[in-house]
């Protein structure tokens, strides 16, 4: 502002109007979260003027106000509070330019919310991985009975929170519910005779034993997920759709040798490769549907455990592939980096975590061709290291600019702002 005649009040000034609109900014639903900082920072880019600043601000923050956050919840520890000055203060360079993600974050690691998943992931692996032959006891019926019981309960308990605006406990039961689906499955085939001989009779073998006789229960899981996550649409229930994918790329491909009477790693490997491709696609295609979402409830992150899965799979049977020729290896090393940089223009960390880990693979295999029968070798290591280091050093201070230029290489509906 003008600090030269403070009490003047100016008519009109240039604005950048023109220049900040947005698609998606003047929407019912869009919040933001500023200070007063931030109306400085805007009266010096030119898009507010001065006359209309303090106006904004003292009813924006007045005392009861709606759009007022509480002083304590924003103070930084250790800092005294800021005190709205009578001028704007000019600041010599403007700060750099913050890009938010175009749907809702994911929720905040409190010590609630770690209490949240600890309990619900505890819950999940008692009705999963650690259901021992003891159950069985009951019979497939009883089984079945007590498993529908739980599920149905979960689905109450999960629309109760839910009306109470408790999204994350919410989500746990909602997604206990979908883990109880192939048990459900399991049990009644079984009753009804219909379990395919030769399988396992433990339903515990599900989490640990490949067999494509899983494939009924993991079809039957999938459709319900997306059933439930259509009806409750909680983010976290993804998670058991993502790693029913998962579980049915290896029991596909022992689906297609099971006649062969022995395994194939390689094809294995192959088919985890299709499997994560096309899962990674699926996670675009959601990625883009929540992004473009007008209802908040859509607008959540339901994309995230299907990139980590299908990334987990790509990558996983991507690295599995020994070439003997050096073209191919330096093939692997260009995906990688491919994947490094689409995590940081769509900002999705788990591409750019395993991209580096498998540049950092092509660099080891490097240095140990150059220097393996030489003292020089840890040395070499040593120095990729740090190298590696310092590249993430660069990388946290320029993150924001780099995602924007390489998101402008994006369709819209994938960049981050």
């Amino acid at each position: 502002m003008n600090q030269d005649f403070p009490n003047t009040v100016t008519l009109w000034e240039p604005t950048r109007y023109e220049d900040t609109r947005a698609d998606d900014v003047f929407l019912p639903y869009v919040r933001v979260l500023i200070s007063w900082a931030d109306i400085e920072s805007a009266v010096n880019a030119g898009a507010i003027v001065p006359s209309e600043a303090h106006v904004l601000w003292s009813h924006w923050a007045a005392a009861g106000s709606p759009t007022r956050e509480a002083a304590n919840a924003l103070a930084r520890p250790g800092a005294a509070p800021d005190i709205a000055p009578d001028i704007a203060v000019e600041t010599p360079e403007p700060p750099e330019p913050r890009v938010p993600r175009a749907h809702a974050s994911g929720p905040r690691f409190s010590f609630t919310n770690t209490l949240y998943y600890f309990g619900g992931m505890v819950a999940i692996g008692a009705m999963s991985l650690f259901m021992t032959l003891g159950w069985q006891a009951f019979g497939p019926w009883g089984l079945m009975l007590i498993a529908l019981g739980y599920l149905l309960a979960c689905l109450k308990v999960s629309d109760h929170l839910k009306a109470r605006s408790l999204p994350i406990p919410a989500g746990i039961l909602a997604t206990l519910a979908v883990v109880l689906v192939p048990l459900v499955v399991w049990a009644a085939q079984n009753g009804l005779g219909l379990w395919p001989p030769g399988g396992s009779s433990s339903y515990s073998a599900y989490h640990t034993h490949i067999n494509w006789r899983w494939l009924t229960l993991e079809f039957a899981t999938l459709a319900a997920g997306v059933v439930m996550l259509w009806r409750y649409r909680l983010p976290f229930m993804v998670m058991p759709i993502a790693v029913t994918l998962w579980y049915m790329n290896m029991d596909v491909a022992h689906a297609l040798w099971s006649d062969v009477g022995q395994w194939d790693w390689q094809f294995i490997r192959d088919v985890s490769m299709v499997f994560g491709m096309a899962t990674v696609f699926i996670a675009l295609w959601v990625d883009v549907r929540s992004r473009r979402a007008l209802d908040p409830d859509w607008q959540q992150d339901y994309a995230f455990w299907l990139y980590l899965f299908g990334t987990l799979m790509f990558w996983g049977g991507l690295s599995l592939r020994d070439s003997d020729s050096e073209l191919g290896k330096a093939g692997y090393c260009l995906i990688n980096l491919v994947l490094v940089f689409a995590g940081a223009a769509i900002g999705r960390r788990v591409f750019t975590v395993f991209g580096g880990l498998g540049v950092a693979i092509y660099l080891g295999y490097l240095s140990h061709r150059v220097f393996g029968n030489s003292v020089l070798f840890p040395f070499a290591l040593s120095l990729l290291g740090l190298g590696v280091v310092a590249l993430g050093i660069w990388w946290q201070r320029h993150e924001v600019r780099i995602n924007a230029k390489l998101g402008a290489w994006l369709p819209a509906e994938l960049r981050l702002s």
